[in-house]
């Protein structure tokens, strides 16, 4: 049976007093980035429930309260997990119907209105200043599926595959937080690849895509050419969020030989804007794909049970406005988990950082309906997606919305999810700037060549 809150909250929510997943706002009130909790229909404003003793009754934290007045999670997620287990219980007691603390908010009409927002009126940021951002390939159908399409089913996966979580470093500059607006890349791209003659051209993306993704923050340093071991991996993990790295396949067939993809994933990352900590999730822990191969002693983990039951789901909006479900899959699609990312990664002795991103990889199932990007849905441009609407899709066209949904649990009233963050967005052309709605960004394109917009909810 869920635990019940004083404050309303819709059984369908991703917010449920099971969660309380912690993220950045701004509001109407005051511009300052400023730590904040979902909770429901509503976001919890941590600076202002600080400020009236809203922690008075949990003596941990009162060292450490200027945490909760920075403009980024980072200096909280730096406590450590005991701490992060401490502040949720505390902030799911303080909402729980039979709270045994009711003088702190649940009787306090006067603090209420004064730290509890509606979602809709609060504006969501980056939740953490991200140092380093690498982005694994563990998703193996995906990988598999990929491998296929380029190599046949026989050289599908590369011989390192199941041995280690592969990964690349990305571009951190450019993740971005969940309805912020991209711009379609420019890159070079061959018109004929199978010309005799490559001949690239400099030209829009054509085939512009997305990657479904899971990623996780590091709230724990570790020394240069000092490894984190397997074992005590996940205490560095403060919590997970939705991840897309959009990515623009036609730059990246021209540009990928001989060191990998470059500009075709640099210039967007999106995130969802609430991160679901690790605690919260723990109750979902499920095994991954079975992994034949016997790991080295620096990855193995001391239970099976290491990747997350989280359902996973895409929407396609057209300009129409006409939605699809063009994928639905679960994060259990994970060969290595983020334990064996971590472990990995720093087993050379790399320093991580608080606020280091570890994305997952593309995840997908085996089946039709499953796959986490439009290159394995169409084949790579080899067949279309139908639309709702009787559109269809190989990549992705200006003023497309792509929406991503996650949660887990099965029970109303008790699920743990990363919300959405719906955002209209429009392109103003001005003194050959493009102006986005949200957030002070401005492009400067060439001004013979229109830029394309690609907008972006989760």
């Amino acid at each position: 049976m869920p635990r019940r809150s004083w404050l309303p909250i819709p059984c369908t929510s991703h917010f449920s007093l099971a969660n309380i997943p912690f993220g950045i706002i701004t509001t109407a009130f005051s511009a300052s980035p400023r730590p904040a909790v979902a909770i429901g229909e509503h976001a919890l404003d941590l600076a202002a429930f600080t400020s009236n003793n809203g922690f008075s009754e949990l003596d941990s934290i009162h060292p450490y309260l200027a945490v909760f007045s920075q403009p980024t999670l980072n200096a909280f997620a730096a406590l450590g997990r005991p701490m992060h287990q401490e502040v949720r219980r505390y902030l799911q007691s303080v909402f729980a119907d039979d709270t045994p603390y009711p003088h702190i908010l649940k009787r306090q009409k006067h603090l209420q209105e004064k730290s509890l927002y509606l979602l809709k009126d609060v504006t969501t940021h980056l939740p953490l200043q991200i140092g380093g951002y690498t982005d694994f390939y563990a998703g193996r159908n995906h990988a598999y599926n990929v491998g296929v399409l380029f190599r046949g089913p026989n050289n599908a996966l590369q011989p390192n595959y199941t041995h280690i979580p592969v990964g690349y470093h990305g571009r951190a500059s450019s993740v971005v937080v969940s309805g912020t607006s991209i711009r379609r890349p420019w890159g070079q791209i061959l018109e004929n690849p199978a010309a005799e003659t490559k001949n690239p051209i400099f030209t829009p993306s054509r085939r512009l895509d997305m990657e479904l993704e899971l990623a996780a923050f590091v709230c724990r340093p570790n020394q240069m050419g000092e490894p984190i071991p397997i074992a005590r991996a996940e205490e560095s993990l403060f919590g997970m969020v939705l991840m897309n790295d959009w990515s623009a396949r036609d730059i990246q067939a021209w540009e990928y030989v001989p060191l990998g993809p470059f500009n075709s994933k640099n210039f967007a990352t999106s995130i969802s804007a609430w991160v679901v900590l690790i605690d919260a999730l723990e109750p979902f822990l499920v095994e991954g794909l079975k992994n034949e191969t016997e790991l080295q002693q620096y990855l193995r983990e001391p239970r099976r049970e290491n990747v997350y039951n989280i359902k996973l789901e895409v929407d396609l909006i057209t300009g129409s406005g006409t939605a699809t479900t063009i994928a639905r899959t679960n994060s259990r699609n994970l060969l290595f988990s983020f334990s064996q990312m971590l472990a990995h990664h720093s087993s050379t002795g790399c320093p991580m950082q608080v606020g280091d991103l570890l994305g997952s990889g593309t995840i997908s199932g085996t089946e039709a309906g499953t796959h986490g990007s439009m290159l394995e849905q169409s084949a790579n441009g080899k067949s279309t997606v139908k639309l709702n609407g009787g559109e269809e899709r190989t990549f992705f066209e200006d003023h497309d919305v792509v929406s991503i949904r996650g949660w887990a649990g099965d029970e109303e009233g008790d699920l743990v999810g990363f919300g959405r963050a719906p955002v209209r967005v429009s392109w103003r052309k001005r003194n050959w700037k493009w102006k986005w709605e949200r957030n002070d960004s401005a492009m400067r394109p060439c001004p013979t060549i229109p830029p394309c917009a690609i907008h972006i909810v989760h």
